[in-house]
């Protein structure tokens, strides 16, 4: 699949000729390559827009074009702008994915004439995402919640007084922070160490929050992955991420489907009271000193092993798109499913640094690719069957170019 420039993307859209509207799936990285999967399964096609083509999804044979649009962050107007130009070309108005915050957040602000977006306005977007309006609806609801301040309405020192340290420093949104110091969270050991932090955020205009250090049970990582319509009732699974990497903050590796009746409830309920609609992922994580799940965070948008939820019957991207523009879809019945990214696992079993929790069965699996038509694993990119997208990544990984993304 060739990465086009936005002008070639626009000529190739051109000449296109869809029988449904196609969707735009931006960023194209790891959930960008699994939205187009979950997608493409159903016949429906997949436009990859990203700043950059060295991400997982382009080369991928669930794509049908790819190519480069203006990055949001950079110019939202220029983002907008470049949309509304590919979607005039089409017969069909695409239905919007944006795949990282920033991209889900500029479809919902700038809202490109012809496109369809299949989740809340940015208002209600903004108001989940921002951890304070986000911990008020948790109060009201009852839903425990890490304590947390805002450093832009209180002082750092007072709060940094009522934490105590350790504690965690994260951003109001998250890309902004990861642009500049390449995570979302900071742990801060001592006084020093914050004051840093916030005069770093401080210089570059990042909004900041210090939030207590929650004693985490480590490989207890639940959340809620959903499909919330505007009416009817939600499509959803909950997963437990058994292994990150790195072990406990990090990225999810190894992620199962689990039954967690209070995590489903809980979850649901603060995205009602929100009014959100659309795609979303509710991380709890397990407090072992309150001795329950506390919620971190919700992200209106898909995520990385959005793979997982297709897995175990519940294609949260194709309801969303059935929704947006009246295609049948119905759920298959719920199963068992894991998720693995084996670009994040294997460094950790070459480390040392945890005991494998595949069996020889599940590696058998792997390598003949028979994952893929029986039993209950999936993958985050590498796939027999399409091949494209893991060789692309060795490629990018191993070529010495530079291509970031949190997910």
């Amino acid at each position: 699949m060739t990465f086009h420039e936005f002008e070639d993307l626009r000529d190739a859209l051109a000449d296109a000729d869809f029988d449904r509207p196609p969707a735009f799936v931006a960023n194209a990285h790891v959930t960008g390559v699994s939205v187009a999967r979950a997608l493409d399964a159903h016949g429906v096609p997949v436009v990859a827009l990203d700043r950059s083509g060295d991400g997982a999804a382009p080369p991928s044979n669930a794509v049908d074009y790819a190519g480069r649009v203006t990055y949001p962050l950079d110019d939202e107007d220029g983002f907008r702008e470049d949309v509304e130009e590919l979607a005039a070309q089409l017969d069909h108005e695409p239905v919007a994915f944006g795949c990282m915050d920033e991209w889900a957040l500029a479809f919902a602000e700038t809202e490109p004439e012809g496109v369809r977006l299949p989740f809340a306005d940015s208002e209600t977007m903004d108001a989940v995402l921002d951890k304070s309006s986000l911990y008020e609806t948790c109060e009201e609801l009852g839903v425990p919640y890490p304590e947390t301040y805002r450093l832009s309405e209180v002082d750092p020192d007072e709060a940094a007084d009522e934490l105590g340290f350790p504690l965690v420093i994260k951003p109001a949104r998250k890309r902004e922070f990861e642009e500049a110091v390449g995570t979302n969270v900071i742990e801060v050991a001592d006084r020093g160490e914050y004051r840093d932090v916030v005069e770093m955020a401080q210089e570059t205009g990042i909004e900041i929050m210090a939030q207590e250090k929650v004693p985490v049970a480590r490989g207890e990582d639940h959340s809620l992955a959903s499909y919330v319509p505007e009416d009817g009732d939600p499509l959803a699974v909950v997963g437990n991420a058994r292994v990150r990497a790195p072990l406990g903050y990090g990225t999810s590796c190894v992620v199962e489907r689990v039954d967690e009746p209070e995590i489903e409830e809980r979850a649901l309920a603060v995205i009602e009271e929100a009014g959100y609609h659309g795609i979303s992922e509710a991380e709890f994580v397990y407090d072992r000193d309150r001795d329950e799940f506390v919620l971190l965070d919700v992200n209106t948008r898909p995520w990385k092993w959005i793979s997982m939820p297709v897995q175990a019957g519940a294609n949260l991207p194709m309801a969303a798109y059935a929704d947006a523009t009246g295609a049948d879809y119905e759920p298959d019945p719920t199963n068992d499913a894991r998720w693995l990214s084996l670009e994040d696992y294997l460094p950790l079993l070459a480390g040392g640094d945890l005991a494998d929790v595949l069996s020889t069965a599940d590696w058998e699996a792997l390598v003949s690719g028979d994952f893929e038509t029986s039993g209950d694993l999936t993958t985050a990119v590498y796939r027999p069957s399409d091949p494209a997208p893991i060789a692309h990544r060795l490629d990018v990984e191993f070529g010495g170019r530079d291509y970031y993304c949190s997910c």
